[in-house]
């Protein structure tokens, strides 16, 4: 596993920010610094994107998988103090881990994610996430994420070429192509309905375990958290604080300076 890291290295005060499932540890290049004057802040990219390796079995791409990867990093890392800052999956794999008895999260952020999500925009990931994509031009190539992620809501062109180039590669043909595992596809398209009943109900129990301070922050616009299951969620488990960013669906970035003021207030006080 591949990961960034911003910060003291010898700060045992740590903060692990983890990105959705298509997404990469570079997502936060503009947080992780703005919280390393506090934290050693380390950012992995989870199996089968970035820099990180691949699973032979594609069926493993999965929540439990990634928990269990992490367990892995946290001992590594040596953390006296242990906060966690998820994106979409990353929010699941900390609820993971913040279900668990004795679990070192101190403090939990759930950007835009929660125990129940909307089957339709599930289905609307995984019809995008195993196409085999290929662009003869970076401009193409970066012109195709940004269709895909609108629901990021507004940037600067700036930050769309950024966003962009984070999950984007050159292949040995010098086509630009997407820097995940396509294998990633194959658990979701595979996912009935039956399944996805039941990994609702572990989610929920999971996160009706977690005890720790939570944040849990929604967009708007956001067709994966319901406005109806963000305001459920603030009834059980941790009973966390609800905010919800106007203008964004899913996911927010935290590359704006109002969000990265959320997570600072959260985190920090």
């Amino acid at each position: 596993m591949s990961y960034k890291e911003w910060g003291d290295p010898a700060n045992s005060k740590v903060l692990i920010c983890v990105h959705g499932i298509t997404r990469v540890a570079d997502d936060f290049d503009v947080l992780a610094p703005a919280m390393a004057d506090e934290y050693r802040v380390i950012c992995p990219d989870v199996v089968g994107r970035g820099q990180s390796g691949g699973l032979r079995n594609p069926l493993h791409y999965q929540i439990p998988q990634y928990v269990s990867d992490m367990v892995t990093l946290l001992a590594r890392v040596n953390a006296e103090t242990l906060d966690w800052f998820g994106t979409s999956m990353g929010g699941l794999i900390g609820m993971g881990l913040a279900s668990l008895p004795d679990t070192p999260i101190r403090k939990l952020v759930l950007n835009d994610v929660g125990p129940s999500l909307n089957v339709e925009a599930i289905a609307r990931i995984g019809e995008y996430i195993g196409q085999d994509v290929r662009f003869a031009s970076f401009d193409e190539a970066a012109a195709y994420i940004r269709s895909i992620s609108l629901s990021f809501g507004p940037h600067s062109e700036q930050q769309w070429n950024k966003l962009a180039s984070d999950v984007l590669k050159q292949n040995a043909q010098g086509q630009w192509i997407r820097h995940y595992d396509l294998g990633l596809a194959i658990p979701v398209k595979n996912t009935t309905p039956e399944l996805a009943a039941a990994a609702q109900t572990m989610l929920w129990q999971a996160y009706d375990a977690i005890r720790c301070p939570t944040l849990l922050v929604r967009g708007s616009e956001s067709d994966l958290l319901t406005a109806e299951a963000a305001q459920q969620m603030t009834q059980r488990g941790p009973r966390p604080q609800l905010i919800e960013l106007p203008g964004v669906g899913h996911a927010p970035t935290f590359v704006q300076d109002d969000q990265i003021a959320v997570a600072r207030e959260f985190l920090l006080n």
